[in-house]
């Protein structure tokens, strides 16, 4: 991997130096082994800090509406995930591609950095990948300016591997299912961790922000936190990239992708296999109407 950081850090520099971009936004090492967090450079002497390894997970594309008022362009390095972000970031007209240099970085697969810490403090050597890498159908850019390395070969994907937490629901009985959600967001803090990372979740102002009128009530409590969860995930139905990033960065461990990866799979009975993000001519299925889309559901 030295190889890709150096060519990484080269091309950084260079923008900076050359004036092309007034930010490029990459990943660094963090203050332990297994962290690698997103890394703002504006300096063309920080480049050298940059990398790219085994926990190089955070998505990128989410922090561009921090900087969408930039007076300049924006370079960002990418993931599969990533670019599928920033497609989704533009499908909804949410920043402009002239304003970014995109770098893509074919990706083998992240490590979970809890999972990596447990596996070494059991002196394992062999560290787990991340859950979300594990059915990943998208390592490779699909959208970019320069390639920093040649593309990585895409696994062959079981659909039942992809959708098994899914269908381990399907299983239960009605009253299983309630119970087990309700279990999940009695836990929930709402700190809305999950919708602040999410690409799919970039409205200018957020329903659950408003004070009037009041879709969200202040107390943090089972029946407002799964009003939360069900709007937010019919929010981003037929826009979700499957990135992760909702479960990653949630406190309190709730399997958020599985919720939406059920939604995925009956948008995919009902209306066609689609994959967010990976096209920017091809509508969400949701956001477009189709004569022969089905009336009912199955």
């Amino acid at each position: 991997m030295m190889d890709i950081v150096q060519k990484m850090r080269n091309k950084a520099k260079e923008l900076l130096e050359q004036e092309e971009v007034k930010l490029v936004i990459g990943w660094e090492k963090g203050t332990f082994w297994y962290q690698s967090p997103p890394m703002f450079i504006t300096n063309p002497d920080d480049a050298d800090r940059l990398v790219w390894d085994q926990f190089c997970i955070n998505n990128l594309s989410k922090y561009l509406l921090d900087y969408k008022h930039l007076d300049g362009k924006i370079a960002l390095f990418v993931k599969g995930c990533d670019a599928r972000g920033i497609n989704r970031l533009l499908q909804d007209q949410q920043i402009n591609r002239d304003k970014l240099v995109i770098l893509g970085v074919p990706c083998p697969g992240m490590k979970d950095a809890e999972a990596a810490k447990k596996a070494k403090e059991n002196q394992v050597d062999q560290l787990p990948l991340a859950e979300r890498c594990a059915d990943c159908t998208t390592p490779n850019p699909m959208v970019f300016d320069e390639l920093m390395a040649d593309e990585v070969v895409v696994a062959e994907i079981d659909e039942t591997k992809r959708f098994e937490s899914v269908l381990q629901l399907e299983e239960k009985a009605s009253d299983e299912k309630y119970d087990f959600w309700k279990s999940q967001y009695d836990k929930c803090i709402r700190c809305f961790a999950c919708r602040n990372v999410c690409p799919a979740c970039n409205c200018r102002e957020c329903c659950f922000d408003l004070a009037e009128p009041e879709w969200l009530g202040k107390r943090v409590v089972t029946s407002e936190n799964q009003f939360f969860a069900l709007t937010r995930a019919m929010h981003v139905a037929g826009r979700c990239i499957e990135c992760g990033e909702c479960e990653r960065v949630c406190p309190m461990d709730i399997p958020i992708m599985s919720l939406n990866k059920k939604i995925i799979k009956d948008i995919n009975n009902l209306f066609g296999d689609y994959d967010a993000g990976m096209d920017l001519e091809d509508k969400p299925p949701l956001g477009k109407y189709d004569e022969n889309d089905p009336e009912e559901f199955m």
